[in-house]
């Protein structure tokens, strides 16, 4: 084969692979979902970051789902797969528990459409498995098993913005309390200092059943060696 013809098999060959990202769940095969779990005092309190409560008012402190994202087979978070419009009826039932474990801190608010986003992104390539109320569910369901916020106060691991904690030991306490591995994600503050953001757990792909996750990456991360939980927002 020429050169040429080499060169546009192998511009083929990334389209190919680019396509399976937006439409994973007719190719990969879901393997596994991750619920992220994220702590808001670091999200709002980033540089440029501004934050609004939700109409119920502020929540009380602890981790709020950031969302439930499907892993595949080939090893790609497969998103905005489409062909299933949101049904805000279908759900109704869970709404008061959504806006304490799910919801959104934009500004300005936007309510209902956090949830409309969420499961067009990422839902949607689930539903050949999970419907729109077992989705919503099963995130429910996952975050009140883990109860990350619960398993740092064991620990003695409590918001303080002039603390740092050993990573090693978040990671530890949330193992203690789940008996799995967690992903953990940090961000920066306004002041340049690492902080706790996010933490990830896997399910089977019945979303009721906490597995080993199939990738983590190795070491710290983003993270430092040591990292702050800052107040809540």
């Amino acid at each position: 084969m020429g050169e040429k013809g080499a060169s546009m098999l192998l511009k083929l060959v990334i389209v190919l692979s680019l396509s399976t990202v937006g439409l994973g769940y007719r190719t990969g095969g879901l393997r596994a979902f991750y619920l992220v779990q994220q702590w808001l005092g670091s999200y709002c309190n980033q540089r440029g970051t501004r934050c609004c409560y939700p109409p119920t008012g502020k929540t009380k402190p602890d981790f709020t789902i950031n969302g439930l994202w499907p892993y595949y087979n080939d090893g790609s978070f497969p998103y905005n797969c489409g062909d299933d419009n949101y049904d805000v009826g279908r759900i109704k039932y869970l709404e008061e528990s959504l806006k304490q474990s799910w919801p959104s801190f934009t500004c300005p608010q936007i309510g209902r459409k956090f949830w409309v986003h969420l499961w067009n992104k990422h839902g949607t390539c689930t539903k050949h498995i999970l419907g729109e109320e077992a989705y919503f569910e099963g995130a429910l369901y996952l975050k009140k098993r883990t109860n990350i916020y619960w398993a740092l106060l064991r620990a003695g691991i409590r918001p303080d913005n002039n603390r740092v904690y050993p990573l090693k030991s978040i990671k530890q306490a949330i193992k203690r309390a789940t008996g799995f591995d967690a992903w953990v994600t940090c961000n920066t503050n306004a002041q340049g200092r690492k902080q706790l953001w996010q933490v990830s757990l896997c399910s089977d792909t019945t979303a009721k059943r906490l597995i080993k996750c199939p990738y983590i990456p190795r070491g710290r991360g983003n993270c430092d060696n040591y990292i702050m939980l800052p107040h809540y927002y």
